[in-house]
């Protein structure tokens, strides 16, 4: 496994290794001792997979409030996603960033979310199919999210009129985010 860094601390894009010959490949997509060794500890606790019919499906910015925050290992199985991350927790340099990474059933490339993270993503392609593994079970009481077109972030998704979920629709910006606190 290849660890490709990012400009967030503990946030990580990983590119597993392939064995490939004239059937096709083999690769472990988790290995846990294989992600202790670079450091990655988190006890994954379930796995989840959404799959959007059409091109352009945005899904996000999604993320649980504390004490049921969720660190995401994110993977394409089928398709691809232009895929964001945005930096909440408050302590950090990089607070208020965000990034964007193309991930595919092509490129096989993971990307570890930490908590204290939104994440969201754009379908490129139809009939996508992604996958996460989550180290905190899912508690409607601390779901939250952030406007995919929030302002301040201004992330320049790849679509221009996407297909969203009245959820994702009516989230709130960034600025009535933080003046919730």
């Amino acid at each position: 496994m290849r660890v490709i860094e990012t400009n967030f601390t503990d946030a990580q894009l990983l590119e597993p290794r392939l064995f490939g010959d004239d059937r096709g490949f083999f690769t472990e997509s988790y290995n846990k001792k294989t992600l202790e060794t670079l450091g990655i500890t988190n006890s994954f606790l379930q796995d989840n997979v959404s799959y959007s019919v059409r091109s352009g499906t945005i899904r996000g910015l999604h993320f649980q409030k504390k004490p049921k925050a969720q660190t995401k290992l994110i993977q394409v199985m089928q398709g691809a996603i232009y895929d964001v991350i945005v930096d909440l927790r408050k302590e950090s340099p990089t607070f208020k960033q965000w990034k964007g990474y193309i991930l595919s059933a092509d490129n096989h490339r993971q990307l570890l979310v930490p908590k204290g993270f939104a994440h969201g993503f754009c379908t490129l392609v139809p009939h996508t199919i992604v996958m996460y593994k989550v180290d905190e079970y899912y508690s409607a009481q601390h779901d939250s999210g952030l406007l995919w077109e929030d302002k301040e972030l201004a992330i320049p998704w790849p679509v221009t009129n996407p297909v969203l979920s009245e959820k994702d629709r009516i989230l709130p910006s960034l600025q009535e985010y933080e003046d919730s606190f």
